[in-house]
């Protein structure tokens, strides 16, 4: 077998992490995975244990090779792609985290939040970070955890504690360089869209000593090499659904795609502009390869969609795996006038109503875990239908096109229920698991195992289409009365 012939991804996501091995065509050779541990406090807070992650990434990533036989020589490189905005604290010397990391779902920083907009409101930073003021982000959680402990932030102060989204906190434990990628770092609220570097008036603003930061490279970079895996280089990082951008291979302005996953998250590709949103998206950073311009991109973030479907199985224990969903939903025609609203941490994009809290409205004797499991389905395809009706709002052209990936593209009737919804075919690609295909491309554009972006966009391949078949005034009558039930939701706290 040749050497150096393979490129791996991590894919450490929020509610598991993967290493995919892929060949030169983009094609999945392995995969291992493993779930780990969501920690709930209290009410509304959300923790990972740092530690179970990393141990889980060294055990999927020698996993993949096992399954496909393979030996770290066999890897010309690797790629990381992470849940963003999920926030960890480490000893600087040691790596040891200071506690547990605040998930990106996490709600606890509410009340800063509120004190940070103050008489401005939640724009406040928006002009310079392209983010609204909102739990979501890391940079209230940095503020929170030093609030919380003054020793700690004496120690921050000193840089003798790290900060780092959990894609830095890999490059630490692999490589020893405290580092971070511009997409990630555009999701702190601490870093100026325009310049790609910290901004001095931002973390005065929030309370952030410049001592913990990272230094801010490219997506498509080799930040240094892995010492478990005797020196393969760690050439690619990039934010989850910037990663799944770049494996779609929206490369061209006015492309966009939406992952499904945990949350679901639509990014338009807006090129070497950041675009000021007025209709609730962020402006954030798409990808940046090696020395070239930024590439930016429009984001419509929505928290919970598969994440519903893990509460009907882990909360309520409607049914027993997730994909049981399906067949469960498959035994009713439609919802029966059912709407499930799930905002558990908040509405985000395009509402940003923290003050929301999850639903279920019209609820009647007739409803049952049948209605109930398809009203979770189309709780996700009603979701991603505002966010795209603001995109188009916010662009010159519609979509005319949806590319869709992520774990919940395996629901045939969620994705023609979407395609019925938006009135545009949606489309899944040949490989679905377009997250690690894109920390993969960024890693073999930098060591030179692809040579170009035509030669990844020839690589695409579609796998199946969706297109519309719902009446339009079913449509519209359906759509009333989910932004009805969403009304339902908001002004839940006070």
């Amino acid at each position: 077998m040749t050497p150096h012939t393979y490129i791996a991804a991590i894919d450490q996501g929020t509610t598991s992490t993967r290493c995919i091995v892929f060949d030169a065509e983009g094609r999945i050779v392995s995969l291992d995975q493993r779930e780990h541990e969501q920690i709930y406090p209290r009410p509304g807070w959300v923790e990972h244990d740092a530690r179970e992650i990393w141990h889980n990434v060294q055990a999927v990533t020698q996993g993949a090779l096992d399954r496909a036989g393979l030996a770290r020589a066999d890897l010309s490189a690797i790629g990381i792609t992470n849940q963003r905005e999920t926030t960890l604290l480490w000893d600087a010397k040691t790596l040891e985290p200071v506690g547990n990391a605040i998930v990106w779902q996490d709600t606890r920083t509410d009340g800063l939040i509120r004190e940070l907009a103050g008489e401005i409101g939640q724009d406040r930073f928006r002009g310079v970070s392209g983010l609204p003021l909102a739990t979501y982000f890391a940079g209230p959680k940095i503020r929170w955890l030093l609030d919380a402990d003054p020793d700690l932030r004496a120690r921050a102060e000193n840089g003798e504690v790290h900060f780092g989204t959990m894609d830095t906190w890999l490059i630490a434990n692999l490589t020893g360089r405290h580092a971070t990628d511009v997409t990630n770092a555009s999701r702190t609220m601490l870093m100026n869209l325009q310049t790609l570097d910290w901004d001095d008036d931002l973390l005065a603003a929030m309370g952030v000593p410049r001592a913990i930061l990272p230094e801010i490279l490219p997506s498509s970079h080799v930040y240094g090499e892995a010492r478990q895996l005797n020196g393969v280089p760690v050439a690619g990082a990039l934010g989850d659904q910037q990663a799944a951008l770049f494996g779609q291979t929206c490369f061209a302005p006015g492309e966009a795609k939406c992952t499904y996953g945990t949350g679901s998250f639509l990014l338009l590709n807006t090129g070497s502009t950041a675009i000021p949103s007025e209709h609730g998206l962020i402006s954030t950073v798409g990808y940046r390869i090696g020395d070239e311009p930024a590439v930016y991109a429009l984001e419509g973030s929505i928290a919970v969609t598969g994440a519903l479907v893990q509460w009907l199985r882990d909360n309520l224990g409607i049914i027993g795996s997730a994909p049981e969903v399906n067949d469960l939903a498959a035994t009713v025609t439609d919802n029966g006038g059912c709407y499930v609203v799930p905002a558990f941490s908040g509405l985000y994009a395009p509402h940003w109503r923290p003050d929301a809290r999850g639903v279920i409205a019209g609820l009647t004797g007739y409803v049952t875990k049948g209605h109930l499991a398809r009203a979770t389905l189309e709780a996700t395809a009603w979701q991603v239908k505002d966010v795209v009706d603001a995109m188009n709002a916010e662009s010159t052209v519609d979509l005319t096109t949806l590319k869709a990936d992520g774990g919940m593209t395996a629901s045939e009737l969620l994705m023609q229920f979407q395609a019925d919804v938006l009135e545009v075919p949606v489309v899944r690609p040949t490989v679905a698991e377009t997250t690690c295909l894109g920390a993969a491309y960024a890693a073999g554009l930098a060591v030179g195992f692809w040579p170009d972006l035509d030669t990844l966009r020839a690589n695409w391949r579609a796998d199946r289409e969706w297109t519309p078949g719902m009446a339009t005034a079913d449509r519209d009558e359906a759509h009333r009365l989910w932004q009805k039930a969403v009304d339902r939701s908001l002004n839940w706290l006070d």
